[in-house]
């Protein structure tokens, strides 16, 4: 595993992350510490949920479980790993007595929350989930900087928040961004550079669309993620997807490789969250960015899918 600085100011991270996006919804808690326990084991340092987790799925469930099945997984780990969690999102109806998302008294009330849920007195990275639409950033920004001076928090990072309201206050914002969706590099990129801020992308495989499962002229696994969401599985997405294989197969790499060595090497990337199911996928996804891409290896990429281009 590879690691780097998140940003120009944040913490040491592996060049691979886990999301925790199917903690306490599609994983149990034994589901939650095999996948933990196996991205430990592949020097996977940066684990990342949010409050709002777990309140959905198969197996139900309530907002908040994701924190707390993550937090009892790394029990024992705590000082070796950077944890991440989010506020922002729709939680109960008690957090609306605290006001807007984005207001001091929400903010605090969400961080004593995710601290009693993750089992840990700080939280290394603590990021604003989406903006709140009423609560100007600097009120916001104010206040998480409190809690920085209390030692609650580490470092403050965002998340959904557009290129134009970026600052040199965060050291890190999240983003959907895969190489079938570039159109991060037109504004949010740039601004990420500008401001030393480092980009966490989510959904790095396109909700399935590259781990090599979809192929034109066959119908979608069963129980698969693009067998019900609509929209992905267009002869575009498809044509893309096919060349972006050969590009890999010519190189000897899988498809997996490609999509998360090929964006862990853009710039201003930090860290690539992936989500994963079983020990075997965490896995697999920590060895895929063993791959540094070269120079020709980026321009032939840049071919297939134009910076900036949006697929799907």
């Amino acid at each position: 595993m590879r690691y780097r600085t998140l940003g120009a100011r944040g913490p040491a991270v592996s060049v691979v992350g886990v999301g925790g996006n199917n903690f306490g919804s599609r994983l149990d808690e034994d589901g939650t510490k095999a996948v933990v326990h196996a991205a430990l084991d592949a020097g996977i340092t940066l684990f990342d949920t949010a409050d709002m987790y777990g309140g959905s799925g198969e197996r139900g469930g309530s907002r908040g479980d994701g924190e707390r099945l993550l937090g009892a997984a790394l029990k024992c780990h705590r000082d070796d790993i950077v944890l991440a969690t989010k506020f922002g999102m729709e939680m109960s109806r008690d957090a609306d007595l605290y006001g807007p998302r984005g207001s001091r008294a929400y903010i605090r009330y969400a961080a004593e929350a995710s601290l009693r849920r993750l089992g840990t007195d700080r939280i290394d990275l603590y990021q604003y989930h989406g903006p709140d639409g009423i609560t100007p950033l600097q009120d916001t920004l104010a206040a998480l900087r409190e809690l920085v001076d209390q030692g609650k928090i580490r470092y403050i990072g965002c998340s959904n928040l557009p290129a134009e309201h970026l600052t040199d206050a965060f050291v890190s914002t999240q983003a959907p961004y895969h190489l079938l969706d570039r159109s991060v590099e037109q504004d949010l990129i740039p601004a990420c550079l500008r401001h030393g801020v480092g980009l966490l992308p989510y959904y790095p495989l396109a909700n399935g669309l590259l781990s090599g499962k979809y192929r034109h002229g066959e119908q979608p696994p069963p129980g698969s993620r693009l067998s019900w969401r609509q929209g992905w599985l267009t002869d575009e997405a498809l044509d893309k997807t096919e060349a972006l294989t050969a590009f890999g197969a010519k190189r000897g790499l899988t498809l997996l490789q490609v999509a998360v060595g090929g964006l862990a090497a853009l710039p201003a990337v930090g860290s690539v969250l992936c989500g994963a199911m079983n020990p075997e996928q965490v896995t697999a996804n920590a060895a895929a960015a063993d791959w540094i891409p070269g120079a020709a290896d980026l321009a032939a990429l840049d071919a297939i899918v134009a910076p900036g281009e949006r697929v799907v």
